[in-house]
């Protein structure tokens, strides 16, 4: 059994603002420590659960956050930037049985400690098919395409409230209850790795492949916080304006969505303008 985890910070636990998880920054350094802990637990209770082998996925800003030196030597890890299919890069080879999304958050324009969807601000809302999307949906919505189930989600507790409209099994289990954008009540790390082993173990009997997924198309819109913005997304071929700040397109399958969602960030965030966005 093969177990793909894709890491994000924003949902690590002791993570509650901004400073805690932009690379450089003294809390970052402190967090990132909390980061690895929690996907070393996870780690830890898929092997408990019978796993062979696990590979982590980087999935943070730089994608240079975990700390390697501390990491489970049973485990393997992706980091760095620019993957084909960015967060959940590796799981269109074939031999992945389960993901696990550790260190998730809500998406943009809903509920949740430090939520958005890919950009830290700029975008306000993210629809597939009429449905607000978080990254954990965007993503889910790849790995469907591969036959491969999200068996654990990890983050506050409204993470685990949204993972539940696109992974009913999986295990969840929050680090954190959500109070405000920059506020959260926290558990200690030695609690928080305690509830993620035992969750993992338990997910790694909900990690088999199935039939791939063919819910395509996919009608993908974008709302940004200002109009500039919308102009800029709208360079991406297939990608139009449907309002003054939002844009749409739409995709055969998921990975192809994903891929434009990439482009259409890329260049969204080459259109910001300091303080001004």
């Amino acid at each position: 059994m093969k177990i793909l985890i894709s890491a994000d910070m924003e949902g690590a636990t002791g993570v509650t603002w901004p400073a805690d998880v932009l690379p450089g920054s003294e809390q970052w350094q402190r967090c990132r420590h909390m980061f690895t802990s929690d996907v070393n637990a996870a780690i830890a209770g898929f092997f408990d659960g019978g796993a062979d082998q696990v590979l982590v996925n980087e999935a943070h800003w730089t994608m240079r956050n975990l700390l390697l030196e501390k990491l489970d030597e049973r485990a393997e890890m992706l980091t760095g930037r620019h993957k084909d299919l960015s967060m959940v890069e590796g799981v269109q080879h074939g031999d992945v049985d389960g993901v696990a999304f550790v260190g998730y958050h809500t998406g943009a324009g809903t509920e949740g400690v430090l939520a958005h969807t890919y950009l830290a601000n700029s975008i306000t809302g993210v629809w597939v098919n009429g449905e607000p999307a978080s990254e954990g949906r965007l993503n889910a919505l790849v790995v469907a395409e591969y036959g491969v189930p999200v068996v654990l989600v990890t983050g506050d507790d409204r993470t685990g409230a949204d993972a539940g409209g696109y992974a009913p099994r999986a295990r969840t289990v929050a680090v954190k209850d959500y109070v405000s954008r920059y506020a959260a009540v926290c558990r200690p790390p030695a609690r928080t790795a305690t509830d993620i082993r035992a969750a993992a173990k338990e997910a790694a009997a909900l990690a088999v492949r199935h039939e791939p997924e063919r819910a395509g198309p996919f009608h993908v819109e974008v709302e940004f916080d200002a109009v500039h913005l919308a102009g800029a997304a709208a360079v991406v071929r297939g990608v139009a304006r449907t309002g003054e700040r939002r844009v749409a397109y739409t995709s055969p399958t998921m990975y192809e969505g994903i891929r434009a969602f990439k482009a259409v960030t890329t260049l969204v965030s080459a259109a910001v303008e300091e303080q001004y966005g």
